[in-house]
């Protein structure tokens, strides 16, 4: 039986990539990341198309799929790189690949919000250029993370984790999301908060960890940010679309906001003009599921929702 051809646009962790093979034909761009023109011309003989969060799968391109492309198989969680209304109406099944990068989002979210309170940046810095003196009772202070409230926005996989790891540091956890949760409210003492006002000024640090839709963009916004507590911190491993990197970025350098620890931006790979001069800021380059193990966990999903899908028509984590 002919394997299969399945369109992938960079290299995948080599267990990933080498179970792929077993069981279908890889068609790999010539450039990566691959121009439109190149994706289309693969697109000509594949049954599947298989791209990285990173990659922008707007209603163009997938209008200008061929109908032998059954499938989007995305490599990641988050699918608002995808045009999915496109896809629905060219009756092309999309995946992602929940649940295996939870873990490693949490730990960098952990992470951020220790290394944004404590200030790290900043001694780090003072390090590098050969500026630091030496020890002093006033110098680099941070915050404290222990016993501090730790606001959640969005409690799914990820932002329940987070919050069982904020348990670690006996942190008072609230959450705003779409509904509440009372069996977590039971376990891990969270409390729901449904006005947004309301929860950001009884939060010391903000995380975010919601869907990205028309409802979250810029949930971070100008106005929103003038409701945080003074000196409180913003933490975003989610979306870079659920912040307004400008009002951010005024708020930060006004002193309002003590600090943020970012690893996604909104017009990646670009930060907002002012951002990276900013002392009160932790910048990552989206490194939430960068660990050897997720990656290649997350390659091995991808192949079990075509998998299924070849097998049954439907794939494991359907998203349309």
């Amino acid at each position: 039986m002919e394997k299969k051809k399945i369109i992938l646009t960079c290299p995948w962790m080599p267990e990933a990539l080498m179970a792929l093979k077993r069981d279908y034909s890889i068609l790999f761009p010539n450039e990566v990341p691959p121009g439109r023109e190149e994706i289309i011309t693969l697109a000509q003989e594949a049954d599947a198309f298989c791209p990285v969060f990173t990659d922008a799968v707007d209603k163009a391109l997938i209008d200008a799929l061929p109908g032998n492309v059954k499938i989007i198989a995305s490599l990641g969680v988050g699918v608002d790189h995808i045009d999915l209304d496109a896809a629905k109406a060219k009756e092309i099944a999309v995946s992602n690949t929940p649940d295996v990068l939870s873990d490693d989002t949490a730990d960098l979210t952990m992470g951020l919000i220790i290394a944004a309170m404590r200030g790290f940046y900043k001694g780090e810095t003072k390090l590098r250029k050969g500026t630091w003196q030496g020890a002093t009772i006033s110098s680099l202070l941070g915050r404290k993370v222990t016993g501090k409230t730790l606001g959640i926005v969005g409690l799914g996989r990820i932002g329940e984790k987070v919050a069982r790891r904020a348990k670690a540091f006996n942190m008072k956890i609230i959450y705003h999301s779409r509904a509440p949760k009372p069996v977590l409210e039971k376990e891990l003492g969270l409390v729901f908060c449904p006005e947004m006002g309301d929860f950001l000024g009884k939060a010391d640090v903000v995380s975010l960890h919601c869907d990205l839709n028309d409802d979250t963009h810029h949930i971070i916004n100008e106005n929103s940010l003038k409701m945080f507590r003074k000196g409180a911190f913003l933490i975003n491993t989610g979306r870079g679309k659920l912040v307004d990197e400008a009002a951010l970025v005024k708020a930060l350098a006004s002193g309002h906001l003590g600090g943020a620890g970012l690893d996604v931006y909104e017009a990646e790979p670009e930060l907002a003009k002012g951002l990276a001069g900013l002392e009160n800021v932790t910048l990552l380059p989206h490194l939430g599921s960068a660990t050897y193990e997720t990656r290649t966990a997350m390659g091995l999903r991808v192949k079990e929702n075509l998998d299924a899908f070849f097998a049954t028509g439907k794939p494991r984590d359907p998203v349309t």
